[in-house]
């Protein structure tokens, strides 16, 4: 019914609509628009997953988690994989899958989160973001899905992705080649 506009950042907006329910009656809500993201999952032919360990101020803690980024306005969600993945980790991929999207954060936010495969891949140099800060380092796919289980990998980005790749690899899920 009417949407305002209550906060307008570098990377996230915040509106505050009222809306009529499917009784007749109004509510407010309020949400968080997101430019949307991806994330990466990025496997070594020796069955290594790269991963990265990063402070996230809003958590106050370091997380380990997969390669991900925002989609800058106008870049199609495969472009920013590859740039994500570069700038982050310093690799670059020869063989791209897409795996699907999911929504986050439905109840408060349209984020949505575009998921690929990364395989065939070649070292280069890092380019990491001004002010950004994070350590890369591989570990066996085997222990990263036992640390999704355990809690030593505990956002909910890498855990879907993780669950989606554990899909992909036995067959039970199709992926789209990029």
């Amino acid at each position: 019914m009417t949407s305002e506009l209550v906060y307008q950042g570098s990377f996230l907006n915040v509106h505050k609509d009222q809306v009529a329910l499917p009784d007749g009656k109004e509510a407010q809500r309020e949400y968080i628009v997101h430019p949307g993201a991806v994330a990466i999952l990025a496997l070594t032919p020796q069955r290594e997953l790269v991963l990265e360990r990063q402070y996230r101020y809003p958590a106050g803690r370091e997380f380990i988690e997969i390669p991900a980024g925002k989609i800058d306005s106008g870049e199609p969600p495969e472009a920013t994989a590859r740039r994500e993945l570069l700038e982050e980790t310093g690799y670059r991929a020869a063989n791209w899958t897409y795996l699907g999207t999911a929504h986050p954060c439905i109840g408060y936010s349209n984020e949505k989160i575009s998921y690929y495969l990364a395989q065939d891949l070649i070292l280069s140099e890092r380019r990491l973001d001004e002010g950004e800060f994070l350590e890369v380092l591989t570990l066996p796919l085997d222990t990263a899905m036992d640390m999704a289980l355990t809690g030593g990998i505990c956002d909910s980005k890498s855990i879907v992705g993780l669950h989606w790749l554990a899909a992909y690899l036995s067959g039970r899920m199709r992926g789209v080649p990029i």
